[in-house]
């Protein structure tokens, strides 16, 4: 059994659907109670601020990780456990690596699949072995999942890659998974 006690989330800055809503204030709560503190993005938006508001507010710890021209838009969030300001968002993907023992993807944009797939090179380039669960909220990773499917078929992407995450369709199931 693995020994996981900070959990890095990737998921939007947006506000997504209010069944996003819910499933990351599900997230937040079901980190506390486990007591598996929270590394993420540093937002108060949208669904990081979110899952952040309810870690805090379930007596867990949220740690944010954010860039200075960030802080500077007034995006950071200000109640947290800790929050590190880093200089690039280079700098700030390496750090929440660096503080994390495992990783959750929730939906999210742009930069949550930047982040998530990023974690999944490293994985299979052997440079790291810390899991991946994607939280699967209205199927919204079900595409992607259907893309790497695709790319296996077609032999651009090694079949073997499909084994390096796992997806799970509730908050406690996606803990559960880190884990095992």
């Amino acid at each position: 059994m693995r020994i996981v006690q900070q959990v890095c989330v990737f998921l939007s800055s947006s506000s997504g659907t209010p069944e996003h809503v819910r499933a990351i204030q599900e997230l937040g709560t079901e980190l506390a109670r486990r007591k598996l503190s929270l590394v993420y993005g540093g937002a108060h938006r949208g669904l990081m601020g979110v899952l952040a508001d309810a870690t805090l507010a379930a007596g867990g710890r949220a740690t944010g990780v954010i860039p200075k021209a960030l802080v500077e838009l007034e995006v950071a969030h200000r109640g947290l456990t800790e929050l590190h300001v880093v200089d690039t968002m280079h700098q700030r993907k390496a750090m929440m690596f660096t503080l994390a023992d495992a990783f959750v993807v929730a939906p999210g944009g742009f930069g949550t699949l930047e982040e998530a797939f990023e974690i999944l090179t490293g994985l299979q380039l052997g440079y790291h072995a810390k899991p991946v669960v994607f939280l699967e909220v209205e199927e919204f990773w079900r595409p992607m999942v259907a893309f790497l499917d695709h790319a296996v078929a077609t032999g651009v992407l090694q079949a073997r890659v499909r084994s390096m995450f796992r997806t799970a369709s509730t908050a406690g199931a996606a803990l559960d998974l880190l884990s095992t």
